[in-house]
């Protein structure tokens, strides 16, 4: 076990890693070579490696009795895989089905399948996508924040003192951060950095539009 606990983050690498190759291999049997019950067991498996990972996450927990960045890593994944994971799962597969059905010269796209892509090519249509799912993850992130800073503070008047002031940041600590605990204070903050990121990329294509559009 504590070999495990060493190569931990080896260990996840190898699994997501095994994971995509799993549903690469999907598209392979069921695209490229026309084999549905090889496409099936690639999903089973990359199934059972999102399992492994949870798993994975829980053992270590049970065994250093702590709960760490990587257990919040894992989450995000897991998170991540059971929700906007299945929307580029579908675009990968139509990607895919593209892609192969140009080598085999057949056709595996279907009329809702090039609706699609060329909606996708309108670039108003894009940024307005973009424009919705960047509001809704601000929602979920100020009531995320608020809810995890409401236990780390006593009062309304100290809470706003720490969102007037981010001098607490740079003291990379729980204590002088509005968070109650380590773990609240790595999940607020990792969390922060994937919503700063998000939103700055849902917003350029905004303000940076492509030029191209879809047909009418």
């Amino acid at each position: 076990m504590q070999l495990l606990i060493d190569h931990q983050w080896t260990v996840f690498i190898t699994l997501e890693v095994l994971s995509f190759i799993s549903l690469l291999l999907f598209g392979v049997f069921r695209y490229g070579l026309n084999k549905r019950k090889f496409s099936n067991i690639a999903i089973f498996m990359f199934l059972f490696l999102l399992i492994a990972e949870v798993l994975l996450g829980v053992m270590i927990y049970q065994e250093t009795k702590e709960f760490s960045s990587f257990q919040i890593i894992i989450g995000i994944f897991v998170l991540y895989a059971c929700t906007f994971g299945i929307f580029d799962f579908i675009k990968l597969d139509r990607w895919m089905r593209r892609k192969v059905g140009k080598w085999r010269q057949v056709e595996l796209l279907t009329e809702k399948d090039y609706r699609i892509l060329n909606r996708q090519k309108d670039s108003k249509y894009v940024a307005r996508r973009n424009r919705i799912s960047s509001m809704i993850h601000l929602f979920l992130f100020v009531v995320g924040q608020f809810i995890l800073w409401s236990y780390g503070t006593e009062n309304f008047e100290e809470l706003l003192g720490f969102l007037t002031d981010f001098s607490w940041i740079e003291a990379g600590t729980y204590e002088d951060s509005p968070y109650p605990n380590e773990m609240s204070y790595s999940i607020g903050m990792i969390w922060g950095i994937v919503f700063i990121v998000d939103f700055i990329y849902s917003w350029s294509y905004t303000v940076f539009p492509s030029k191209t559009e879809g047909s009418k």
